[in-house]
């Protein structure tokens, strides 16, 4: 059998994902690889179809028992064999699993990296064949990761015993620059394919609102999405179970999980979450890494994460089915006070050193100012986490709160020369709180002992208020004007530069919310989001995907298997779409596999005949077309629109002229496309088609993201040039001359 075989024949797709595939052939011919792919993109096909192919064993490390047992139900319910080897079992259970994979049961074994340094496991992989050895979750590995663990470090000891080095794989969803760096050193990767496919997760809708009260809030959304599963994470014990016993109260099924719980508790809720008996779990950060519940829609985080990267991973176990999902983030103050209490309260490793602590306290304090500052930005949420990762986000993504939002501008420079004034008397010595609480005039008692009404610039901005004059601080900080040191008592620094550059014309800005547009935008995200794959189907079909899902639901509990691993529902509405009565045609379905199809696919066929009456009809909305991948997970049922392009006729009208801005150009392209067939094309993706060719890029000076064009670009026809924003602020952009539009039309949009 070929990689395509296998794809098709065990986990029922007919063809690869970005990435997949050159990761796979990296593995295939001896290489090691290193991919960095988003939650969802199907990271643990890169090594599962490899390890079908090679001759021997296949070790995957993984740093959690839940996940391991995930993963290998998952392999076991499509056709294939495999074991996980962790503290859940017995000795006698993991000698005879060790027996059985010597004995050729098992192409794939999941094991705990505690498990490396056991004489018998050490002996078995020292007589096995072991052909590749994948690092799951890697990050793990790296000191500037989020989650480390200092038990990753023993694959490098345990790679060193074996009598030949394996090909060396590593997968992991987030990794900023350094980590990847790490990864890569740690494991002494050789020459790695390293793959990184981006960060975004296009199906997530993110959002950070500020609630007066935050139960009012959870219990309003609970109340808006009834009958879907969602998560909800606490910074505490305690507010999980508070709010844990106020969902009860309000009958909605919820259940828990925290370190404080017994192991039995928390196994016995999680598994009531996986299977849909409780379809709401609140959690702290304990729970949730390498859950695969696929049908996740929502991800609430009741405190700030104390990190974006945490952040990241969490809101990231919403919509792994490519289904529209919802990421929500409440922030008060407080949450910054809770985060580092808890960085406070965190126990030292004995094998770091004073040096080592002191590192991970000042990356630690670094993190929760970047996660601060996501709570705190009027831009793009999108691209604030995508930049975070070194990855190029658009201006605008359209799918988040901010995007929805409408603002009006404010020139607060003059207000910030007074912060500036107030810090500098202060002699640098305070941090945001304390400052803030001096310029408004406030008369707390801290302030009174630290002499600050004494300060000529007590009240100087008590007109704004607290609140506000914090708020032009963090933009003070965006833009580099101010700094804060790296410790956890975040003192504000005046940067050496910052007076010359506001009296050169440098301005800050504030946007703020139009109240009158607040109502308009919420309504606008509200109906966004219950864009659901689900709704593509009409009434008929929604009815028959009901009953194939209680289907699923029946089987799900008859082998004590999570609903998901039976089909996922992708595959139910792709039922639903081709609506098959024969096993060729179900067999043609997104997700359905020869294994599955032998287990379950009669049945589902006879409920599928049983509501049609073997009649065809269509139980969709739109015409037909056909999956290309296994992200193109309609299979059948979209409007039939394909990427934008201009036939030469299309191309030989545009209507060329001595300059252009990007979003210009788009407009013209689009006005001249088959609007009935053809996508439209934006401005943002033109202009990302610059940056791969290497015309045009992206750089944050003095706080901000200003575009620049490269030698490259100038002899194309691009250059910079100022423009003017509508409230009469002028800035730079990019113009394109008339070679330059040419060059757009040939490359860009023709076939």
């Amino acid at each position: 059998m070929d990689k395509y075989s296998i794809l098709k024949k065990y986990f029922g797709y007919p063809a690869f994902r970005e990435g997949q595939e050159t990761l796979i052939d990296s593995i295939l011919s001896g290489r090691d690889v290193l991919g960095i792919m988003p939650t969802g993109a199907g990271k643990s096909i890169c090594y599962q179809v490899p390890a079908l192919l090679l001759p021997g064993i296949t070790l995957v490390i993984s740093p959690l028992i839940s996940l391991m047992k995930d993963q290998v139900q998952t392999l076991n319910q499509a056709g294939i064999h495999a074991a996980y080897i962790n503290s859940s079992l017995s000795e006698s259970q993991i000698s005879k699993a060790l027996w059985l994979a010597a004995q050729g049961q098992y192409k794939i074994i999941y094991v705990a990296p505690e498990r490396l340094e056991t004489y018998e496991f050490l002996r078995f992989a020292l007589q096995a064949e072991i052909s590749m050895l994948t690092v799951d979750e890697a990050h793990c590995i790296s000191q500037w990761g989020q989650d480390f663990r200092p038990s990753y470090l023993k694959i490098v000891q345990f790679i060193q015993k074996l009598a030949q080095r394996p090909v060396l794989s590593a997968f992991t969803a987030t990794a900023t620059e350094r980590v990847k760096e790490d990864i890569a050193c740690v494991l002494s990767l050789q020459q790695p394919n390293i793959l990184v496919t981006g960060f975004d997760r296009k199906n997530l809708y993110f959002a950070v609102e500020t609630p007066r009260k935050k139960d009012s809030y959870i219990m309003e959304y609970m109340m808006g999405h009834p009958d879907e599963s969602g998560i909800i994470y606490c910074a505490t014990r305690k507010n999980v179970d508070a709010l844990y016993q106020k969902l009860q109260n309000a009958g909605v099924l919820a259940t828990r999980y925290h370190a404080g719980l017994s192991a039995a508790e928390r196994r016995q809720n999680q598994e009531d979450f996986i299977y849909d008996k409780t379809p709401v779990m609140v959690a702290t950060n304990a729970f949730g890494m390498g859950i695969d519940k696929s049908n996740v829609r929502y991800v609430i985080h009741y405190n700030m994460p104390q990190s974006l990267e945490n952040y990241y991973q969490e809101a990231g176990r919403a919509g792994r089915d490519g289904e529209r999902a919802e990421c929500v983030l409440l922030y008060s103050a407080q949450d910054v006070m809770i985060n580092r209490f808890l960085l406070d309260s965190k126990e030292p490793n004995e094998e770091q050193t004073k040096e080592d602590l002191a590192a991970i306290r000042e990356r630690d304090e670094e993190r929760l100012r970047i996660m601060t500052y996501y709570c705190l930005t009027t831009d793009c949420l999108r691209t604030y986490i995508l930049r975070y990762f070194g990855e190029a986000g658009p201006v605008r993504c359209e799918n988040c709160l901010n995007c929805a939002r409408e603002y009006e501008e404010t020139d607060v420079t003059q207000a910030a020369e007074k912060i500036i004034a107030g810090i500098r008397e202060a002699r640098q010595r305070y941090g945001i709180h304390v400052i803030a609480g001096m310029l408004a005039g406030e008369n707390r008692a801290k302030l009174r002992e630290y002499g600050l009404l004494e300060y000529l610039s007590y009240g100087s901005l008590k007109e704004l208020g607290e609140a506000e004059i914090k708020r032009i601080i963090h933009q003070m900080l965006e833009q580099k004007l101010l700094s804060v040191t790296n410790d956890r008592y975040g003192l504000l620094r005046v940067s050496a530069d910052a007076a010359q550059r506001l009296q050169a014309g440098q301005r800050v800005i504030l946007k703020k919310v139009k109240q009158e547009a607040e109502k308009a935008s919420t309504a606008r995200k509200e109906s966004a989001a219950k864009m659901r794959r689900s709704d593509i189907l009409n009434s008929k079909g929604l009815e028959l995907f009901e009953k194939l899902r209680l289907l699923r639901t029946q089987i799900a509990r008859e082998e004590s298997m999570p609903p998901y691993i039976i089909f996922s529902d992708r595959t139910l509405v792709d039922l639903c779409v081709k609506a098959p009565l024969q096993k060729e045609e179900m067999m043609q379905v997104s997700g359905v596999g020869e294994h599955k199809f032998a287990r379950y696919g009669e049945r589902f066929l006879e409920q599928i005949r049983a509501f049609t009456g073997g009649i065809r009809e269509k139980y969709y909305f739109g015409e037909r077309e056909e999956v290309q991948d296994q992200s193109g997970l309609l299979a059948g049922a979209r409007a039939k629109k394909t990427d934008f392009f201009l036939t030469p006729e299309q191309a030989a009208d545009f209507p060329y002229a001595e300059k252009y801005l990007v979003t210009e150009i788009a407009e013209k392209l689009n006005s001249l496309r088959d609007a009935q067939t053809t996508k439209k094309i934006s401005g943002a993706e033109l202009f990302r088609r610059m940056q791969a060719k290497e015309y045009a890029g992206e750089e944050r000076k003095d706080g901000i993201w200003k575009k620049f064009v490269t030698q490259k670009g100038q002899d194309a026809g691009l250059w910079i040039g100022m423009r003017m924003s509508r409230n009469g602020m002028e800035y730079e952009d990019i113009y394109y001359n008339e070679n330059a539009q040419r060059m757009i039309v040939e490359l860009v949009c023709t076939k």
